[in-house]
């Protein structure tokens, strides 16, 4: 097995077996992320603890990638403080674009790697993304609303 069916693997396990799905109960934020290209649709609710997301769940529906990605992001959040998911999101983010980043929270033998190949294919970059831009956008909106 090569490197690209592993990760073909992980996307298509985290498909068909998504973590983290539902609805956090009394999340700090929630957030709704829609690709209108392709249909792909995404649910986000945390739960954030002194600086902490606590607890991290999505409902979707759309494409393997975009939903394995959601999956995948929720199992690799969860426990973190907000500082280091927003700079796992820029890593994640310069990842499937194909562009150079120097990288401290993704290795190659991260599942996160598995989305790396995203960048031959501009238009699933969104699918990627979805799941991640929407967590960014209520992280971002929850934290304007406290002034940090």
């Amino acid at each position: 097995m090569d490197l690209d069916d592993l990760y073909q693997e992980i996307i298509l396990e985290h498909y068909k077996q998504p973590k983290n799905q539902g609805i956090v109960a009394e999340a700090d934020i929630e957030v709704d992320g829609r690709n209108p290209f392709c249909g792909d649709e995404i649910k986000l609710t945390l739960k954030i603890d002194e600086g902490t997301v606590s607890d991290v769940k999505f409902k979707g529906s759309g494409c393997a990638i975009s939903q394995a990605s959601a999956s995948v992001m929720t199992e690799h959040i969860k426990g973190k403080k907000v500082s280091e998911v927003r700079e796992l999101f820029q890593e994640f983010s310069h990842m499937v674009r194909g562009e150079e980043h120097q990288h401290q929270h993704i290795d190659d033998m991260d599942e996160l790697s598995a989305f790396q190949g995203v960048s031959s294919y501009p238009t699933r970059v969104k699918c990627a993304m979805l799941a991640w831009n929407a967590m960014k956008d209520g992280i971002e909106r929850e934290l304007d609303k406290h002034g940090e």
